[in-house]
């Protein structure tokens, strides 16, 4: 068991889920190894991300599609593109994206949050994350909380990837400690297909994420310890080749990354 709660965030854990190594780069390190350059998808999600929070920022009578331009391009985050003729046709491709969504929407419904930092501790965690939005809905028993996740990526989602995304099960954990209200509903909204990909937890699926969530931590730990107390620090964070490496940042300090294809930073983005 940790001496003391481990720190985390959903990001936090999935580092060091998917690689060791990359975890002990992006959070051991120090300095941290140099990252790689911006990724345009991160770019064009980033973007959306922050136009729809600002369009929740609106008073209501001004939450409107006329009002998108304007939050996009404010928002816009440029980096990673081929050039400008790419980066033009991918505001266009988010401008879209985001003008069909708000369509669904109404604009006089009130989240409980947006962008909102929830937070819990258990004996090992002291968990916090940002979820993309918290939606308050009646339930069968009364207000109920629904966390809402923005996806911008090519892939469109099923309720595999909702059952199975450990952020949206610690997000509902969390937000039924802060709203001290049930939230066992997860939902996945892709932006570029319109689809909501959909997961009703019971607790003792949230009580499987949450465990295998404190086993990650107790990994992290122990693994930190013992650099600490004189290991190995290559042995106690491995790596772990995969299709992830051309993908990583660190992929120029690794080894193993290093001997991946090279991805341009625009690869995830067609047009």
């Amino acid at each position: 068991m940790p001496e003391r709660l481990f720190v985390c965030t959903p990001s936090k854990l999935s580092a060091y889920e998917d690689c060791p190594r990359r975890y002990r780069y992006a959070y051991v390190d120090r300095p941290a190894p140099p990252k790689g350059p911006p990724w345009a998808h991160n770019s064009l999600g980033a973007s959306v991300h922050t136009a729809l929070k600002n369009w929740y920022a609106l008073p209501t009578a001004r939450r409107a599609a006329e009002t998108l331009p304007t939050l996009l391009t404010a928002t816009w985050v440029g980096e990673g593109y081929r050039d400008s003729d790419q980066e033009r046709v991918a505001y266009r491709r988010a401008l879209d994206w985001l003008e069909s969504y708000v369509a669904t929407l109404d604009p006089a419904d009130e989240p409980l949050g947006v962008e909102r930092v929830v937070a819990a501790r258990t004996a090992v965690l002291a968990f916090n994350g940002r979820a993309d939005r918290i939606d308050a809905r009646p339930g069968p028993s009364g207000p109920e909380a629904v966390i809402v996740d923005y996806k911008t990526g090519r892939s469109e989602l099923g309720p595999d990837d909702a059952r199975g995304s450990r952020a949206l099960a610690l997000y509902a954990f969390a937000a039924q400690r802060v709203f001290r209200r049930p939230c066992r509903r997860v939902e996945l909204h892709h932006l570029p297909t319109g689809t909501v990909a959909v997961h009703e937890h019971t607790d003792d699926s949230l009580t499987r994420h949450l465990s295998r969530a404190e086993d990650t931590a107790r990994d992290i730990v122990a693994a930190e310890k013992a650099v600490a107390d004189g290991g190995d620090a290559d042995t106690e964070f491995p790596v772990r080749p995969g299709a992830l490496c051309a993908w990583c940042d660190f992929r120029r300090t690794c080894p193993a990354g290093a001997a991946a294809p090279a991805k341009e930073t625009w690869a995830a983005f067609e047009g």
